[in-house]
């Protein structure tokens, strides 16, 4: 049963799609602004992205543009009042697969959500590639340089997490409220998981800020050596 990720701020709306997806057969995860959409989307892969541009806390598109960044393929319809000509262009060269504007017939939705998913369905995984660090999420499997570096679960998730936003600086807090792991780390084991990742990927992987939070960097491929594990 495929699964969607519906990010819509507007209840009657989301409220109305979500029960007539559900009702076709997707199982089906509403959200209602981008900083949730992130989270979700770092830790989880879905078959299809239905995405409102106009969130209460970002614009779709910064949304869409973040997610095609991280070189994920998965595919994206916007749906959205703003309908015009130049509207429409702005989306689908930010990455966008398709484009509903509002109102629409559910019976459209639904006709073109079957397109998209047809036209995906021979995509078999996700592979976030960072320089010699790959990470294939459909199979939680982390390679560098084209060597496996095993990692735990808790290990896995908070690198996830920071090559998500690389270059970013991530809060310990925002860290720990990644989708997976949320309510099931301290500070402290944060900084212990994040030790033990140093020693598997190599120290000039994960920068720290001192006092904010962490840092995934891509460092030079002279600086990032294939460390036994």
């Amino acid at each position: 049963m495929p699964n969607i990720l519906l990010v819509e701020d507007d209840i009657p709306l989301g409220t109305s799609l979500q029960r007539v997806l559900t009702m076709a057969g997707y199982q089906v995860v509403w959200l209602r602004n981008g900083g949730d959409a992130r989270r979700f989307l770092i830790t989880t892969d879905y078959a299809l992205l239905l995405l409102d541009i106009g969130l209460p806390d970002e614009l779709g598109l910064d949304l869409l543009a973040w997610f095609r960044q991280l070189g994920r393929a998965m595919p994206v319809m916007m749906i959205t009042a703003r309908d015009s000509v130049g509207e429409r262009v702005l989306g689908l060269d930010a990455g966008a697969d398709d484009y509903l504007g509002k109102p629409f017939a559910m019976e459209e939705l639904l006709s073109r959500v079957r397109a998209l998913l047809r036209r995906n369905s021979g995509q078999a995984s996700n592979v976030w590639q960072l320089g010699p660090l790959s990470i294939d999420t459909s199979r939680r499997r982390v390679c560098l340089s084209g060597q496996e570096v095993k990692l735990s679960v808790r290990e896995y998730e908070i690198l996830l997490a920071l090559a998500a936003e690389p270059g970013r600086v991530l809060t310990r807090a925002q860290i720990e409220a990644s989708h997976s792991i949320a309510d099931t780390l301290d500070s402290n084991a944060t900084d212990v998981h994040v030790c033990k990742l140093r020693k598997k990927l190599g120290n000039a992987w994960i920068g720290t800020v001192r006092g904010v939070g962490y840092v995934l960097d891509l460092p030079a491929a002279e600086e990032c050596p294939v460390q036994p594990v």
